[in-house]
């Protein structure tokens, strides 16, 4: 009942609007350091976490033929970035303002910065040893049922708004080539729960869609929480809505859902009340002083199970609803395909 009156859907990006699986894509260094050198050291320490974009890092190590190095005294600041010393060497990783919080200046890749983020990728730096190393970016591809699953909330007449840690410029990039109407750019993991109580302030009624640890504070401050089948555990525990696949497709499928069966509800409340209105002082003999009639319990047994059989009849038809996308099964259980990226 609570998803039929949604107003506005807000989408975590990352492994919801996108497939979670990062890939790199663009290391630009700095001064006179060495590419490979960087690329060794950085996904040295990004081995030891656990977030996608160290994972697309490391993978790209390997790719090249590099094996990540010993690390110690590995730091992870939630939000910001990681750290650690590899052979003897200070490195750092992470977005903008985690480099602004070292007290590094990363104007000298203003301009790259910018290209990155146009493109729709997020931009991440690297100091080594206090100086700033170079910028490393990241493309997660847009899940293929994305686009199409926008479409179908706007055609709901609903609003879509974008909750994501990407700088604005990047998230802004994203929701201009999906079609998104609000953006929620650079927050913070725990900053979830605010953005959707922003969302909630500005009025409506707010259903949140997301799949990962982060993403439970957030679902069960939303109005109605809805989560992707094949996210984590605690999103699904705190959802209200669980959707048994990661196709999103299926939030504009739930939603249409959920106000055939309220309208279906309404329509047996009423012919039940119509019903019952005209027929009970019938049968209570209303008729009797000026017509004479009165109604044979014979009748008003059968006229009692017609009117039950005509509320399931109507309610038996939702077994012929046909959702906004109509998604085949062998292709709600294909592996999404990767939906190009810009260069």
């Amino acid at each position: 009942q609570s998803l039929r009156d949604a107003t506005v859907i807000a989408l975590d990006k990352t492994g919801t609007l996108t497939k979670g699986r990062p890939e790199l894509t663009d290391l630009v260094v700095a001064g006179d350091f060495a590419e490979a050198e960087v690329l060794q050291l950085v996904a040295s320490v990004e081995r030891q976490s656990e977030h996608p974009i160290a994972e697309a890092i490391v993978n790209a190590a390997r790719a090249r033929g590099m094996e990540p190095d010993t690390v110690q005294h590995f730091e992870a600041d939630p939000g910001y970035g990681v750290a650690a010393e590899v052979n003897g060497r200070r490195v750092e990783v992470g977005a903008d303002r985690y480099m602004r919080k070292l007290g590094l200046d990363v104007d000298v890749f203003a301009k790259a910065a910018h290209r990155l983020a146009d493109e729709g990728k997020s931009p991440l730096y690297a100091a080594i040893d206090g100086r700033l190393a170079a910028i490393i970016a990241v493309a997660d591809p847009i899940k293929e049922s994305t686009p199409a699953a926008i479409r179908a909330l706007h055609a709901e007449g609903l609003q879509v708004a974008m909750i994501t840690g990407d700088n604005r410029r990047t998230a802004e990039a994203i929701a201009r080539r999906l079609g998104i109407d609000k953006v929620v750019a650079e927050v913070l993991p725990d900053g979830k729960v605010d953005a959707v109580k922003g969302l909630q302030a500005e009025g409506g009624l707010v259903a949140f869609v997301g799949d990962g640890i982060n993403d439970a504070p957030a679902l069960a401050q939303a109005d109605v929480g809805i989560a992707i089948g094949t996210g984590t555990d605690i999103a699904i525990e705190s959802a209200e809505v669980v959707l048994m696949s990661g196709d999103l497709r299926n939030v504009p499928n739930a939603i249409a859902l959920s106000r055939a069966t309220i309208r279906n509800i309404k329509q047996n409340l009423f012919w039940a009340f119509a019903y019952n209105t005209l027929l009970i002082p019938v049968a209570a003999g209303v008729l009797f002083p000026a017509f004479g009639i009165l109604l044979s319990p014979v009748f008003a047994a059968v006229a009692m199970a017609a009117s039950s059989i005509c509320v399931l009849t109507n309610a038996l038809r939702l077994k012929g609803f046909r959702p906004p996308i109509v998604i085949e099964a062998d292709e709600a259980t294909a592996p999404e395909q990767q939906v190009p990226q810009a260069a």
